[in-house]
This record gives structure tokens, C-alpha cells and sequence, in this order.
């Protein structure tokens, strides 16, 4: 198999591209480094399709040293055909190669090995053969072994049909033709364990849909429901299919004394080997796509989450709500640096509040604070109407933001956020984390386990490597293409930049400590452990501020320099014209682009990259996305009116909707039939994503059961 040629046509670009990026993958290029900088290689490959071409890299891969094993094996038993090994070579899949194994692999004692020991292989194949003129009983005759322990005509029988059963079972063809038939007219059967038992899962106590269009997210609550034994599981097959096909494939003669024992090898065939064995593929298959579409929807909400802008140069105090223990505050500067720490009571039992408003308007007032962050956890909706009765009562221009929370409690009982804040309780360092994930969203979030951040469905039920292994790629993409401070950065930011690993970030944390600031690019090769091949990867990626080089604050790689101060000079411009505005006006001078870049010896593509980088230094993709709302009052559930239109944030997008925090401390559900009436909506993601701010109708309210029904629809 080539397997470029196999990847290149999946995803739908040229051969040269994949070799490419086959070629740098193997020479240890990571995928932002490819996608940034190797772009005249690749073909301006995009970073998800570099992911998803290194994920069937490695699985095509593992399926040619499958193959090589297979052929070995076989081989060594002396059993290698030429059709079978050409049917070996050309399968695409693991479970194709493992269903032309099956008949070859060592298998633990089964009813047929048994019956094979017993020297009833023979009286299998007289009736497998059917053209025997006696009554079966009567060839039997000739197995039964006092040594062996055949002892009767009807063990003997028995055990002749038992090794007919399992080599129909092992043969590929049957189990392909099976799987297929099943998978296309099949249906998913569940019911309930206990029709009285209350549960999440009682619309499937009595649930039935075919294989082929079983949602995904429905997968996956079925398989929770089993799990938590609420529900029984079936593939309901097509058996009068299944057993036809398999007694037209297997009856090859109308011969009395065999038809009615082959019939019933078949029938124990498939109910005792072959179709458990079904079922549980396809299950494992149906939960795989189940896994892998929510871990897609999981990354997209991921990347939306990080990518929030940055809302700079405002002193924030942020506010860990709680009742019994009271709510943290903590006010941070502008820079991310901790100033003031301190705990208020103004929610149930101690109901503190004109003692918490005194508090907190020293604290505003003392630091010049001027937005407030809120985690929307216990006590949220408490500690929000404090806040506003403040703002209402104080001349200061102050505004508050209700943030997810979500793994700030992870994040403050974690070792990293114990050497942070040594000497903070885990409130206080939750509250650090609240306010500075308002300034920096990125930056912060890092911090946390992806698995923890919330914006997933199901998310504690898949694949944990599978589903880590991607989140952490969602969080390198992210990182990587909003770039990092190298003088500011903490290691866990640090550890996501392309080619920096953990120890190499702490390594780079130790040498700014010791040294001062960097200020200039190179000194990274003065860090431990940080080689030639690891700087390339990651140079790029790092930005200084005020350095030697201006060109060390912008995307551009240090092997670009030379070609991009020859760019410079030849439109009358030097290195000291590179500040945050940018060179306006320098794709106008640069018009002849083929032969400018001819000059200075680089791609086109690269050319471009830098001029855009040149033309506005260190820009940051997050600006383009959708503010946070800011607020200054407060809504409840019961002002919400049928009819109602308001302003909202996404703040989680699963299969079937999007679920929408419109200000009422309860995330309102827009459900994917509301969301446009323009197209077609296959998955919700066509439409939203987490962090958006749109417009909704509301539809209902139930007060008792705290939903809300949201529209998008006007």
C-alpha cells in the first residue's frame, strides 16, 4: 500500500502535499511549525487537516505492520496462499486483516479444538462435504473412542458440528457480508432494566433506530445508561437474512442425511459465535464515531473558549462566589500580578451585605478596579445582585462579567497553582484565576486540565488518551497561533509552544529568573536542553518586546530575517520602522510579488506571511472574535417574558443545540430546529460556536424545572 497516495485522496489533496508533510512529520516538524512555516512545502496545509493526516499516518502505519505480522505468522504454518496474502496486503482496515487471520490465529481452547482432539475433524468434513450416501449416525459409528472420550454416536455428531460452526464463523467473507447487512439494516434496541425506576434515560426504556443513523450523543447517553444499569442493549439484526445467505453459501447439495445438520451448524454458528461477536464490533464501532464527533465538537468549543479576546489594561476583581465559607476576591493589575486578597460574607447564613459593599468598594476604590469577574458557580446569582445594588450605590465607572468557572477549583488545588500562590488558600487562588481569565482567557486556561474546561458533552465517559491527546492539540493550535511573551509566559503556557517540552519550559522560566529578560531570540539556544532542532520549531513563536531586533517581536522565523530586511530596504524602509502600528501601505509597494520574492530567494507564500506580519506586527487573531458583555444590571428567570429578545453569549454547543447564557444565571437551550430557518442544519457548529454573542427570542420558561427555551429564528 502507498500510503501517501491512500491519505492524499482521503483528504482530498495532492499526492506531493501529503509526502510533504509525511517527509517533515518524520523529521520531527511538529504541526503548528508546518502549518506556519512550511506552508511553500505543504501546499499551505491548514493545522486540522495536518492533525488529521498525522492521525491516519499513524493508524495506516500500524495497519502495514499488522499486515507484516499476519503474513508471518501464516506463513510460518505453512498456510500462505497467494489469494490470501493479496487479500491481506489489500485490506484497509485492522478488522479486515483480523477477519482474514481469524482461521490461522492461535486460539484458546474452544468447543471445536476440543472436538479436533477428540479426532472428529473427519466425521466435520464428511458431513461438510455432503456427499455421503449413509445415514450420519452411521459414519459416526466410525469416531467413537473410548481413549479419546467419544462415547456415543451423538457426541460425536455434536462435536463434528461444533467444528463446522466455528469455521463458518472464521471465515472472512461471511463475517464481512454480515457486518455490512447488519450495519445497513440493523437497529439499535434498548429497554429498560426496570420500566419504574426514575431516571435521564427514560426515553429509552422503549427505543429502537437503525444502525445506520444512530446520532452520535444518543450513543453515547445509551451507553452511560447501560453502564449506570438503567438500560439492556441489542443490535437487532436481519437473522432470516443472515442464516439464508449463510445455508446457501454452506448447503451446496440437497443430500438428506447432511441438509438438516448443516442447517443447525449454521444457526449455532451464528447465534453462538458470530453474532455476539457482531454486536460487539459494531458497538465498539458506533461508540468510536460517537467519541470521535464529540471530541471534534468538544475541540471547536475548546478553540472558541481559548481564542476569547483578551480584555487589556483594566484592573479586575475577581469574585469566587460560595455560601457558608463566603465569597474570594481577589484584585489583580493589568499585568496578571496579584495585588490584594480577601473573603466576604455577603450571602446565606452570615447575609453580610453592607459589610461586603464596604469591602469592596475600598478595593475599588484603593486600585482603581473597573470591571468585576464573577464565576458562575454556587452562590453566583447571590453574589450578582450584591454586585449590582454596588455598582448602583458607588460614583465609580465599574462594569462585571459573569465567567465560566468551570476547572478553577481543578486549577487552584493544583500542584502548579501551590508554587504559583504559595501562600493563598484554594479560594483565593480561585479567585486570582476568575479575574485573570478575563484578562488573558488563554493564558489562564493553560492551566487547566482541556478534560476540565466543561465545554464538551459525555466528555467522562470516552476514550480519556484519545480525548486528551486531542485537547491538547486544540490548546498547542491555540497557543501557537496567537503566539506567547517570552519575558512574561509561565511554563504551562510555555510547554504548548511548538518544540518546547515541559522541562524545556521550567528550563526557560529558570534561565529568565537567573538572567533578566531576553532580548533577543538566540538566547534560547543558551537555555538547557534547548537544541538547534527545538529552536527552529519554536522560535517563531516567541515574541520580545523592545528587544535588540524588532523582527524578534513578530511571527516572522529568524530564517526569514535576512530575506525580510532585503524586503525592507528595497521599499525604503529599516528594522527601526517596525513598531505596533505596522508599515501601512506595504502591500501597495510589493505588487510584483513572483519576482520580489525571486529576489530575495523565497516562496511566495512566505513573502506574503511577511508582509501581512510586517504590515501589522504581532497581530492577534483573538481580536476578531466576539467580545464579552459587559454588564451593569441584573435579570431572573421570572422577568423573562414570552416573545422577549436579548442579547447573549454561547456558552456550550452540543449535537443538538446550543445552550446560551442570556443573563439569568440559568443558560437558556436554542435548540438546533431554532437556530436558523435559512439552511439546513446538519450539526450546530454550521451556525455558533462558544463565545459568540447573539440574538434570541425567548420561547417558554419553566420556573420548576429552570429551562428555558430559547429561538435565533426572529
Amino acid at each position: 500500500m502507498d500510503i501517501t497516495k491512500v491519505i492524499a485522496k482521503e483528504l482530498g489533496i495532492r499526492v506531493s502535499q501529503a509526502e510533504a508533510a509525511v517527509k517533515l512529520i518524520d523529521e520531527g516538524c511538529t504541526i503548528p511549525f508546518i502549518a506556519r512555516y512550511r506552508k511553500e512545502a505543504t501546499g499551505s496545509l491548514n493545522d486540522e487537516v495536518l492533525r488529521e493526516l498525522f492521525d491516519r499516518l499513524n493508524y495506516l502505519r500500524n495497519l502495514e505492520e499488522r499486515k507484516e505480522t499476519v503474513l508471518a505468522s501464516i506463513a510460518e504454518q505453512e498456510k500462505l496462499t497467494p489469494e490470501l496474502e493479496k487479500q491481506i496486503k489489500e485490506a484497509m482496515t485492522l478488522v479486515a486483516v483480523e477477519d482474514l487471520y481469524r482461521p490461522y490465529k492461535q486460539k484458546r481452547r474452544t468447543r471445536a479444538t476440543i472436538a479436533k482432539e477428540k479426532g472428529l475433524e473427519g466425521l466435520a468434513n464428511i458431513i461438510y462435504l455432503q456427499m455421503t450416501d449413509k445415514p450420519i449416525p452411521q459414519e459416526a459409528e466410525a469416531f467413537l473412542s473410548e481413549e479419546k472420550g467419544v462415547a456415543s454416536v451423538e457426541e460425536a455428531i455434536a462435536g463434528a458440528l461444533d467444528i463446522i460452526a466455528e469455521n463458518i464463523s472464521d471465515e472472512a467473507e461471511y463475517r464481512t457480508y454480515i457486518r455490512d447487512i447488519t450495519v445497513k439494516e440493523g437497529k439499535l434496541v434498548t429497554a429498560a432494566k426496570d420500566a419504574e425506576a426514575r431516571s435521564v434515560y427514560e426515553m429509552y426504556y422503549d427505543f429502537e433506530e437503525p444502525v445506520s443513523k444512530a446520532a452520535g450523543y444518543r450513543v453515547l447517553a445509551i451507553n452511560r445508561g447501560e453502564k449506570e444499569k438503567f438500560l439492556t442493549v441489542k443490535i437487532a439484526a436481519p437473522e432470516e437474512r443472515i442464516t439464508g445467505y449463510l445455508e446457501k453459501k454452506i448447503i451446496v447439495r440437497d443430500n438428506p442425511n447432511t441438509t438438516k445438520l448443516l442447517q443447525a451448524a449454521v444457526e449455532d454458528s451464528y447465534k453462538r459465535l458470530i453474532a455476539p461477536a457482531i454486536e460487539r464490533e459494531i458497538r465498539n464501532e458506533l461508540t468510536e464515531k460517537a467519541e470521535d464527533g464529540a471530541i471534534s465538537v468538544f475541540g471547536k468549543n475548546l478553540t472558541q473558549l481559548l481564542m476569547q479576546p483578551p480584555i487589556a489594561g483594566q484592573v479586575v476583581l475577581g469574585w469566587d462566589p460560595a455560601f457558608r465559607t463566603g465569597c474570594k476576591l481577589a484584585v489583580v493589575d493589568a499585568t496578571g500580578k496579584v495585588l490584594d486578597t480577601v473573603v466576604v460574607y455577603p450571602t446565606e447564613p452570615q447575609k453580610k451585605i453592607a459589610e461586603a459593599k464596604k469591602i469592596v468598594h475600598s478595593l475599588i476604590k484603593k486600585y482603581g478596579v473597573t470591571l468585576i469577574s464573577v464565576g458562575n458557580g454556587t452562590a453566583s446569582r447571590e453574589s450578582e445582585q450584591v454586585i449590582v445594588e454596588l455598582l448602583k450605590e458607588i460614583p465609580e465607572k465599574v462594569q462585571y462579567v459573569i465567567v465560566n468557572e468551570a476547572g478553577a477549583s481543578v486549577y487552584s488545588a493544583s500542584k502548579l497553582a501551590t508554587e504559583e500562590f504559595p501562600h493563598f488558600d484554594v479560594g483565593q487562588r480561585s479567585a486570582a484565576s476568575i479575574a485573570r481569565r478575563l484578562q488573558d482567557p488563554l493564558a489562564e486556561l493553560v492551566k487547566i486540565d482541556p478534560k476540565s474546561i466543561g465545554v464538551g458533552q459525555y466528555q467522562h465517559d470516552m476514550n480519556q488518551k484519545k480525548l486528551g491527546d486531542a485537547l491538547t492539540g486544540v490548546v498547542e493550535s491555540c497557543v501557537n497561533r496567537v503566539g506567547v511573551d517570552l519575558n512574561t509566559a509561565s511554563a504551562s503556557l510555555l510547554e504548548y509552544v511548538s518544540g518546547i517540552s515541559k522541562a524545556i519550559a521550567k528550563n526557560i522560566v529558570a534561565y529568565r529568573e537567573e538572567n533578566g529578560r531576553f532580548t533577543n531570540r538566540n538566547q534560547l539556544l543558551k537555555v538547557a536542553k534547548l537544541g538547534p532542532k527545538a529552536y527552529e520549531q519554536c522560535a517563531g513563536f516567541m515574541r520580545i518586546q523592545g528587544g535588540d531586533n524588532p523582527l524578534d517581536s513578530t511571527s516572522v522565523h529568524p530564517e526569514s530575517y535576512q530575506a525580510a530586511e532585503q524586503l525592507l530596504k528595497k521599499v525604503g524602509y529599516s528594522l527601526k520602522d517596525i513598531t505596533g502600528k505596522g508599515l501601512a501601505g506595504l502591500s501597495l509597494l510589493t505588487r510584483n510579488r513572483t519576482a520580489l520574492a525571486g529576489d530575495l530567494g523565497i516562496g511566495e507564500v512566505t513573502l506574503d506571511d511577511i508582509i501581512k506580519e510586517l504590515e501589522k506586527p504581532a497581530r492577534d487573531p483573538r481580536e476578531e472574535m466576539p467580545k464579552p458583555i459587559l454588564r451593569t444590571d441584573v435579570m431572573e428567570m421570572k422577568d423573562l417574558t414570552e416573545g422577549m429578545v436579548l442579547k447573549g453569549t454561547v456558552r456550550n454547543v452540543i449535537d443538538f443545540g446550543a445552550f446560551v447564557d442570556i443573563g439569568v444565571h440559568q443558560d437558556g437551550l436554542v435548540h438546533i430546529s431554532q437556530l436558523t430557518n435559512k439552511k439546513f442544519v446538519k450539526h450546530p457548529l454550521e451556525v455558533v460556536s462558544v463565545g459568540d454573542v447573539v440574538e434570541v427570542k425567548v420561547l417558554s420558561v419553566d420556573m420548576e424545572r429552570k429551562r428555558i427555551q430559547l429561538s435565533m429564528i426572529m
